[in-house]
């Protein structure tokens, strides 16, 4: 016997997602006082030293100016240093402090968050039948695709 989904049981199965999600960053944010896009900016930092802004952006599926930022909050509570390029004063190479891997180490992971760990762990054809499903809905939101790009652990 199959389920008829209703629109009630979908709003439900978003909401709990959402949770779930927003608990994780509550628990980051309280263990940290960082962010949950923070924390995952310091852990890819610390896991590829010298990684410049654009590599960060890259991994994180985020603009590189919302990366820039994330890397300037960083320095500023001195989580991080920045070492400018020697034949190019523009690039970057990112390397994590002693105060960066203290904070790590208080974080409970997984770094990059509750959800993109989760989808990370879907079978391919969940995830393609789920990717497929978030357009649909994406079209009926007529939802900005920009907003695809900040991500949900901002700060």
């Amino acid at each position: 016997m199959t389920h008829t989904a209703t629109p009630a049981d979908v709003l439900r199965r978003f909401r709990i997602v959402f949770n779930a999600v927003r608990t994780h960053f509550q628990q980051v944010e309280m263990k940290t006082g960082l962010g949950g896009a923070q924390v995952w900016a310091l852990s890819l930092v610390r896991d590829h030293p010298g990684i410049g802004i654009g590599e960060l952006a890259r991994r994180m599926d985020i603009h590189q100016s919302t990366a820039s930022n994330l890397v300037k909050t960083l320095v500023k509570r001195e989580l991080i240093a920045v070492a400018r390029g020697e034949s190019d004063r523009r690039s970057v190479a990112l390397k994590i402090l002693a105060a960066g891997q203290l904070a790590l180490g208080k974080v409970p992971g997984p770094f990059e968050g509750v959800l993109p760990d989760a989808l990370e762990r879907l079978p391919q054809p969940t995830l393609d039948r789920l990717d497929e499903d978030l357009r649909v809905l994406i079209n009926a939101l007529q939802a900005d695709e920009e907003a695809g790009r900040i991500p949900l652990g901002r700060s």
